[in-house]
C-alpha cells in the first residue's frame, strides 16, 4: 500500500518493521486503521461491547501472525479480514450457546415496538431498529451488507475481506436485503431510507479507549489499548 495521505511509513513497510523488533510499529498501524477496524466490528455484532472484544482478539491475533503476511493483499484488507473472521468466530459462538438465544427474541421485541409513524423516528429509534434486523441475518449476509452497504466498501474489496468471489459478495447482500426490508418497512416513509441499501445509518460509537498504542508488550498481555487515530478505506 502507498503512504498514507497524511504522511508516514506506508503499511506495508510499519508492518515489516514490526516483524524486525519495533516496539512502535504495530500500534501506529493500528492507530491508521483504528477507526474503521471499529465500525466494521460494532456494526457487524450490533453491540459495543462485543466488538471490542472481537477487535482486540483481532488484533492480538494481527500482533502475534504478523510475519506470515505474504504481501498478497494489502496490509489494510488482511487486518480487515482478520476482525471480520474474529466477529463471526465470535457470532457462531454466540449461536452455539443455548442462553444466548434470547437475542433473536429481544430483536423480534424491538421491531415489534417500532413506532409506525416514521417521522417521529429519531436516528437513535433507527439505528436500534436496523441493529435489530441485522441480528435476524445468517453472518455471512450480515457481514456482506455491513462492509458493502453501511460502510460503502467497493464490492470487490469486500470480497477480498470476505475471501469469497464478487459474485457470492453480490448475492448475499441481495438475500440480506430481501430478509431486512420487510422487517423495516415502518421506516420507508422516512427522507433518510432508501430501499438501495442501509447506508443511511448514523456513524458507530467511537471506539473505547484514548491511550497509547498498542507496543509488544501490551500484546504479550493479551491487552488492546486502542490509540486515537483516523481510518481510511481499502
Amino acid at each position: 500500500m502507498t503512504a498514507p495521505p497524511g504522511g508516514g511509513p506506508p503499511d506495508a513497510e510499519l508492518l515489516r518493521r514490526h516483524v524486525g523488533g519495533d516496539t512502535d510499529a504495530f500500534g501506529v498501524l493500528f492507530s491508521r486503521h483504528r477507526e474503521r477496524l471499529w465500525a466494521v466490528a460494532v456494526r457487524t455484532l450490533g453491540d459495543p461491547d462485543d466488538a471490542a472484544d472481537a477487535l482486540q482478539d483481532a488484533m492480538i491475533s494481527a500482533f502475534r501472525r504478523a510475519g506470515s503476511f505474504r504481501g498478497d493483499a494489502a496490509v489494510t484488507t488482511w487486518l480487515h479480514r482478520i476482525v471480520v473472521n474474529a466477529c463471526l468466530d465470535l457470532l457462531r459462538r454466540r449461536a452455539a450457546r443455548p442462553a444466548t438465544s434470547g437475542l433473536a427474541a429481544d430483536a423480534l421485541d424491538v421491531l415489534a415496538l417500532a413506532g409506525s409513524d416514521p417521522g417521529q423516528l429519531t436516528d437513535s429509534d433507527t439505528a436500534l431498529d436496523v441493529t435489530a434486523a441485522l441480528r435476524m441475518l445468517p453472518p455471512g449476509q450480515r457481514a456482506a451488507l455491513v462492509l458493502v452497504d453501511m460502510l460503502g466498501y467497493p464490492v470487490a474489496d469486500a470480497a477480498l475481506v470476505l475471501g469469497i468471489s464478487e459474485g457470492t459478495v453480490k448475492s448475499r447482500c441481495s438475500r440480506g436485503r430481501a430478509r431486512l426490508l420487510p422487517r423495516l418497512a415502518h421506516l420507508r416513509g422516512s427522507p433518510t431510507v432508501t430501499q438501495a441499501g442501509i447506508g443511511w445509518i448514523a456513524p458507530p460509537a467511537r471506539p473505547p479507549g484514548t491511550g497509547q498504542p498498542m507496543t509488544r508488550n501490551h500484546a504479550a498481555a493479551g491487552d488492546v489499548s486502542p490509540a486515537e487515530g483516523g481510518g481510511e478505506s481499502l
